[in-house]
């Protein structure tokens, strides 16, 4: 899945092995996130308002993160 987080930058996170794994698209390379942990128990319908919590302090008046792929 892709989130594409207030306009600033792009998350493609995936599930590996019961975890989530968070990488960013960069020069056609994913690079890994390694400044973003997601607990296992977080579902997959609830990644947007997870990255929201985390992300937040980013966004400004009416951004929104929103799933893309």
């Amino acid at each position: 899945m892709k989130f594409d987080i207030y306009g600033r930058f792009q998350l493609d996170i995936h599930r590996e092995g019961g975890a989530w794994a968070a990488y960013r698209p960069v020069a056609g390379k994913r690079v890994p996130a390694s400044d973003l942990a997601i607990p296992p128990e977080v579902s997959a319908d609830e990644l947007a308002e997870y990255l929201d919590d985390i992300y937040h302090e980013l966004a400004g008046p009416g951004d929104r993160i929103s799933r893309i792929g």
